[in-house]
Parts: structure tokens; sequence; C-alpha cells
């Protein structure tokens, strides 16, 4: 039975790391840590629930069901998965995040120094995703490609950064923000739900499968136990990454005070601590993490659509890495504009999805619990955009100001009540057998 080596599953757990930390992931800790002031580690924690916690239990779901999304929607029935999964990919593939890759790497790296014009993003885009066609190729040598190459590169960019942020802190703790004085932990909490990677994570597991059976691995006990070790892995990876870019953001206050993004308090640090190298050692690290999640999310979404289109991997890999070239030069702010009120409807029923995915030997019948409970987190979800959106004033009184609405969590309270009433209805109902008879 083959088995993978030592060496093997820490490079697995390397790319698994490498294809979560995108350049969002990187900006957002550093402006928490510079507006949570004196309270950095209260807001870090509610963070790491949400940008550490959900992304590894969904890394672990999807492992215990083999990888695949349309597995662990299954309950659901296979319309509405097929449905649930492809506005999934297509949102975190081609739509919105595979070109915001480009353009974060871009706008936050390169524009400094070549001019923030659409000539430039055009020539960087074309460059960018000419790579991440090559590489997303061969999805058989991710683990060799990115698991061995790419991300230690980028483990050692931010490793220098995270140690330059507890070594060389540009000065003392700020004054913290009138929202983080009054709840920083539920302030960190929002932020780490709105970095949207358990969507990633319901993309990355059939990439994190694909690449453990490229090296032989057959055994579904063996490829489950495999993809947790890389889920946990990654999991501790990202919160040392989070944990050093707070540190980097809540010593900043000297040189990025009123700093309305974590882009600029970064800009700030890098410049005030590595001078004229500054912003070429910010532009390899953006681009590097940017690139290796790109990577990431073409190799799923051209793996999950092929088997669902009449079309090979290699002509989704140049349609999607096509389409996210023009997508890319649209811009970073309407691509934000765009994608913020999508991903806040699709983000609580994949949040519903994975949480229901591990008490499975409590029901009677999942689909009487998990279908009901992901239509009123989506229904809710969709309130949560059209909010977000900015047409609260348009919306009924009653509809706009649900519990927990002001933090993007109106979904919440309705989906616990339906799980409720869900419950009740699959233990009169019995197992579907003896209601059938």
């Amino acid at each position: 039975m083959k088995v993978l080596k030592g060496r093997d599953i820490l490079a697995l757990g390397f790319m698994t790391f490498a294809l979560f930390v995108g350049a969002g992931n990187i900006i957002f800790p550093p402006i928490v840590g510079l507006q949570a002031g004196p309270h950095v580690w209260m807001a870090a924690l509610g963070f790491l629930v949400t940008a550490v916690g959900l992304p590894v239990i969904t890394v672990i779901a999807l492992a215990k069901v083999g990888g695949a999304m349309d597995a662990l929607s299954s309950p659901i029935g296979r319309v509405a998965g097929g449905i649930l999964a492809a506005v999934c990919y297509l949102a975190v593939g081609p739509l919105f995040a595979t070109p915001r890759t480009a353009t974060v790497s871009f706008e936050v790296g390169l524009a400094p120094l070549t001019g923030d014009s659409p000539m430039a993003l055009f020539l960087y885009s074309l460059a960018y995703f000419a790579v991440v066609f090559w590489v997303s190729l061969y999805p058989g040598r991710l683990l060799d490609t990115v698991g061995r190459f790419l991300a230690p590169l980028k483990i050692f960019a931010l490793a220098v950064l995270g140690i330059a942020a507890f070594a060389l802190p540009a000065g003392d703790v700020g004054i913290a923000e009138p929202a983080y004085a009054a709840a920083p932990f539920s302030q960190g909490f929002i932020n780490g739900y709105l970095t949207m990677d358990t969507l990633g994570a319901l993309v990355f597991g059939i990439v994190i499968v694909n690449a453990i059976r490229s090296r032989g691995v057959e055994s579904p006990a063996l490829i489950t136990r495999y993809a947790i070790i890389a889920g946990l892995i990654a999991g501790v990876g990202l919160a040392l990454v989070y944990i050093s870019l707070f540190r980097l953001g809540s010593g900043s206050h000297a040189v990025a005070a009123g700093a309305s993004n974590g882009a600029a308090v970064l800009h700030a640090y890098v410049q005030h601590t590595f001078g004229s190298l500054g912003s070429g050692f910010l532009a390899v690290l953006i681009s590097l993490a940017c690139l290796v999640t790109a990577v990431g999310l073409t190799c799923a979404c051209a793996e999950y659509f092929s088997q669902v289109l009449p079309l090979s991997y290699k002509a989704l890999v140049l349609i999607l890495a096509l389409f996210s070239l023009l997508v890319s030069n649209l811009g970073l702010t309407k691509l934000i504009m765009f994608s913020i009120p999508v991903l806040t409807a699709i983000y609580p029923p994949c949040i519903v999805l994975v949480a229901l995915s591990f008490c499975k030997d409590f029901w009677q019948s999942q689909s009487r619990i998990v279908a009901p409970v992901m239509l009123v987190a989506a229904v809710f979800g969709v309130i949560d955009a059209i909010k977000g959106a900015g047409f609260a004033d348009s919306m009924p009184h009653t509809l706009a100001n649900l519990p927990l609405s002001d933090q993007g969590l109106a979904w919440l309270v309705p989906s616990l009540m339906m799980l409720v009433v869900a419950f009740v209805v699959d233990r009169a109902l019995g197992k579907p057998s003896e209601a059938l008879a």
C-alpha cells in the first residue's frame, strides 16, 4: 500500500498553506492590528476563529468525503448541490477571486513602482496569467511546483516580514478605534469572516486530495488522514502569519496613523523598516502570495468543470486564464464592489453545509436537516448582501435591522431556529425507511 514520506507530507502542508495565503490574507490583519491598538490580541483571537478555524474545519470535512464538494452537498440533492458548487467555483474562481489576485498584487506590489496605468496593469496581468496558465496545466506536478518551490519562497518572504514585525517594531501601540475599544473580539471575528477563506477551502479540497493521489496513494483512509494533516499544517502557518501581521500593524501607529487599509500599513512599515528595498520586497511577497492562490483556484475550477462540461481540463485552464485576464483589467475597485455582495450571499449556506456535515450521525435523515437550514441561511444571506450593496434604505425596517445584521450575520439566528424546527420534525418522522413503512 502506497504511503507518503515525511517530506511529502510536509510539502503537502506547505502547498495547502500557500494556496490559502493570498494578498487579502496579508492585507486584513495589519489594519486590524493598527485600529485595535491595545486590544489587538483579543481582536486577533476573534479573527483566528473565522480566518483559520473555519477553513481548517472545511478542509477536514471535505477530506472525509473524498475532497469533492458535490459529495459534501449530497444531502441537498444533485441539482441544488450542482448549482451551489458551480456558483462557489465561479465566485472564488474566474469571476472574482482569481482576477483579484492579479489586481491586488499589481496595485499593492507594483503600481507604486510602475504607475497605476491601464497599460501597466494589462502587461502585468498578461505575464501573470501566462505563468498561472503554464503551472496549472500540470496539476499532477502541483505538489512539486507549489509544495516544493513556490510555497517555500512564499514562506521565506512571510517569515522575514513576521520576524521583522516582532524584532523591529516601527513604534509604540496607538489608541484603539471606538469599535475595537467597545468589542475587539467581535470586530476581529467579523474581519476574519470577510476573508472568505471557507469558500476557498471548499474549492481547494479537491486540489489537496488530487495532489495526494498524484503520489499513488489510493486508500481513502490514508487520503483523509493526509488531507487533515495538511489542513492542520496550513492552519498553524496561517495563525503564525496572522499573529505576526497583527503585531506589525499594532506597532505601526507612528508611521501609518490614519491608514484606511492594510496595504497602506504594509507600505508604511516596509518602507520604514527596509528603506529603498521595501517596495521591491513587498512586490515580490504579494506577487508570490497571489500567484500560488491563483494557480490553486484555476486548477480547482478546471478540475470541477471538466467533469460537468464537454471540455478538456487543458482547454478549461486556457479559458479560465483568459477570462480571468480580461476581468482583472476592470481594476480592483470594481472587482471588490461586485464581489462583496455576491460572496456575502454565498457564504452563509456554505458555513451551514460544513458545520452540519460533522453532525450527520445525530439526524435520522440528513436531507431533512441540511436542506431547510441551508435554504434559510441562503435567504438571509441574500438579505445581508442587499444591505451590504447599499440598498438598506429600500428594504423594510424589520429586514434591515435583524439581530446581528450590523455584523453581517443576520442569517445566524434564523438558521439556528430552523435547525431546531427541522430537528424536531426529523425526530418525529423517524428514519426514512420507517416513515415509508
